[in-house]
């Protein structure tokens, strides 16, 4: 007995050793970070400290919702985190579900790489490559000028900009997000298919009856987890592809903060947006997730 006691302790103490790093990761660039959040409270100063600097309650969080350019900024984060999910949160489904009908082993896998390949290129590549294309005598204006089409400046124009971030968005996460919904496809048991096409079923009837159903769990937890991150925008992104004359349709909670907090100084308004954004995050996964639960029996915990 104390030589079996010995040994689960034994084997508890290797993987607290393994999982130290991970653990020590999230303390000290996760948790440790969240004491600055007092700093919302405060008009910190970066001479007085957190511990000096005059607390002022709910100051900054009044002023935000009584700033018309904030309110300008939560609607455009909230349009673009809508379009993203409406066309984003898909498209790595139905493609997975594609290639997942392909028998050609050799096909599938390059179309796989070729999809996902745009993932490991940095925003500053892929924002490039996107304001190349869509300039005044890029790929698409030379296309269009040979319908008799003026030329249009897409990267300066308000209408498209958020079609624009949203496709480059798509384009350069999909092939991840497929991997996902591929991996969760190869566990379903083939014997399911093989009484399926003995019944009579077709693949479509198949896609519907057995993959959908099984990968529902992957899909529930991607989609939940996408909600919680609803008002975050992808700050590399945003940068890249942000210019002053798209800037009222473009600006977004985490641009705004790094402008107006980094840039300008008003560290304890942009901590106050900040902190206003992670605790709408942590509302709705909550909320989606006891809904989630109750409705279909999965969640995220």
């Amino acid at each position: 007995m104390k030589n079996r006691l010995k040994l689960r302790i034994g084997d508890s103490g290797l993987l607290w050793l393994i999982a130290l790093p991970g653990i020590l990761y999230f303390i000290v660039f996760k948790y440790m970070p969240l004491l600055g959040n007092v700093i919302a409270f405060q008009d910190y100063s970066i001479f007085h400290g957190l511990m000096e600097s005059r607390f002022v309650g709910f100051k900054h969080f009044i002023f935000m919702f009584q700033y018309e350019e904030f309110i300008n900024i939560l609607k455009n984060t909230v349009l673009l985190s809508f379009y993203q999910i409406v066309i984003g949160f898909p498209a790595p489904l139905f493609l997975a579900l594609l290639l997942n009908e392909i028998r050609l082993s050799l096909y599938k896998r390059t179309v796989q790489t070729l999809l996902y390949l745009p993932h490991f290129l940095s925003w500053v590549i892929v924002g490039g490559i996107f304001i190349n294309v869509l300039s005044i005598d890029g790929v698409v204006n030379q296309l269009l000028g040979l319908f008799g089409v003026s030329s249009i400046d897409f990267m300066t124009d308000k209408n498209f900009f958020r079609s624009i971030v949203v496709t480059s968005g798509v384009w350069k996460e999909v092939g991840w997000g497929m991997i996902i919904y591929l991996a969760a496809m190869s566990g379903v048991n083939p014997h399911l298919y093989e009484s399926a096409v003995v019944d009579g079923a077709k693949r479509w009837r198949q896609m519907w009856s057995i993959t959908l159903p099984a990968i529902a769990p992957a899909i529930i937890t991607m989609f939940l987890l996408r909600i919680g991150n609803m008002l975050d925008a992808n700050v590399e992104q945003m940068l890249a592809l942000l210019n002053p004359l798209v800037r009222p349709v473009g600006e977004v909670i985490d641009t705004y903060v790094y402008r107006a907090g980094l840039m300008g100084g008003q560290f304890s308004f942009t901590t106050a947006v900040g902190l206003f954004k992670s605790l709408i995050g942590l509302i709705m996964i909550v909320g989606l997730n006891m809904f989630s639960k109750r409705t279909t029996g999965n969640g995220i915990y």
